[in-house]
């Protein structure tokens, strides 16, 4: 999943909930109001039957009942997701290993393969930011972490920049798996956005810390 510079607001993110009850609940006086006048002036000749009285209140009642419960679930979400940032604060200074891009300034990129234990060859492929493949090799089969030099076949670095990866896993000259590899990039903040919690890299880069799959 990729997230693109999400910003945080200075001000409030909820609306008050208390303005909403407030609303409410003067919603509900001018509703028993209109309902006294109703009864007042109904027909003798054809008067309304209670039970649409009894409807009207239990419609209005469950209506109050919905906005307190979602009150409640925001608070909810808003508490959990304060705890999580707090559990969150000891992974920064500490590498993520995730299958996402990373961002490339000189020093080699770990990375773990992982192909599937019949492949017989595999491949590295390297793509910049722009979606051009800058590099394709061959790496062993294994599953063992690895470095992406960041060097081309003639020794020089490639720009500094954002860097994707890809495995081309092949069994007897045939493609059967290809996928994005775990990298590790060291996070540098956590924080919430929208009551997400996401995981800021040194480049820069937000991501769901759902993505996080193991931490060192």
């Amino acid at each position: 999943m990729d997230v693109s510079n999400p910003t945080l607001s200075s001000g409030p993110q909820n609306p008050a909930p208390q303005s909403r009850a407030t609303a409410l609940s003067s919603d509900f006086e001018t509703f028993l109001v209109m309902l006294t006048a109703q009864m007042k002036n109904q027909d003798p000749l054809n008067p309304l039957d209670s039970q649409d009285f009894a409807t009207q209140l239990a419609t209005f009642s469950g209506v109050e009942q919905q906005v307190q419960t979602n009150d409640l679930l925001t608070a909810l979400g808003s508490q959990f997701a304060s705890s999580s940032l707090a559990d969150m604060a000891g992974w920064v200074g500490m590498e993520a290993r995730m299958a996402v891009p990373v961002q490339f300034n000189g020093t080699p990129v770990e990375f773990v393969p992982n192909p599937p234990i019949f492949a017989d060859k595999t491949e590295l492929v390297v793509w910049d930011s722009a979606g051009n493949e800058v590099q394709r090799m061959d790496i062993p089969v294994t599953d063992d972490a690895m470095e992406w030099a960041g060097v081309d076949e003639n020794g020089n670095p490639f720009p500094d920049g954002e860097y994707s990866f890809g495995i081309v896993a092949y069994s007897d000259g045939e493609v059967i798996d290809e996928a994005v590899p775990e990298v590790f990039a060291r996070v540098s903040e956590v924080r919430t956005v929208n009551g997400q919690p996401l995981v800021v890299l040194e480049g820069g880069q937000l991501y769901p810390s759902s993505l996080v799959r193991g931490l060192r």
